[in-house]
């Protein structure tokens, strides 16, 4: 479902909206290698192949900001916003729990719902969607978290 564009007036009654699941993403080592290289965060459980088969998980797994990173991807198209949008802003989140590794070579998807819309005057509202993460194959996802976003209209 593309972005739903509501009169004003009607963006409060967007509550409970769900989404198509994203397209899945692959999440490869190289991939992981370069968010490692972006953040300088090489924990052996992220880069070293022969090491992280040493630990429970069998082999390395993604970093939880990185599957966090992807929610902009999973999420691009989808969602509420009122007529005569001028932008979207990031407005950080309210929960975020990382419930299951990534291993290196799963695909992951996101599941997207609107939980809040709060009127914060004429033009502005602050968004709120729930996020679920799907691992490939698994039964608990990746992560969940509850993503706020502040939309500004004429």
């Amino acid at each position: 479902m593309p972005l739903k564009i509501l009169p004003k007036d009607e963006m409060v009654n967007a509550v409970g909206t769900k989404f198509e699941p994203s397209d899945w993403i692959e999440i490869d080592q190289q991939r992981i290698d370069t968010f490692a290289d972006c953040t300088e965060d090489h924990q052996f459980i992220h880069v070293d192949e022969e090491a992280a088969k040493q630990t429970p998980f069998g082999g390395t797994i993604a970093h939880g900001f990185l599957t966090l990173s992807l929610l902009s991807r999973m999420v691009e198209g989808n969602g509420v916003a009122p007529e005569n949008m001028l932008m979207g802003l990031n407005y950080g989140f309210d929960r975020v729990r990382f419930l299951a590794p990534v291993p290196s070579g799963k695909r992951v998807r996101g599941h997207s719902e609107v939980s809040d819309v709060d009127r914060k005057d004429e033009n502005r509202f602050l968004i709120k969607q729930k996020i679920t993460v799907e691992i490939e194959g698994e039964e608990t996802p990746a992560l969940v978290a509850e993503w706020l976003t502040m939309v500004v209209a004429n």
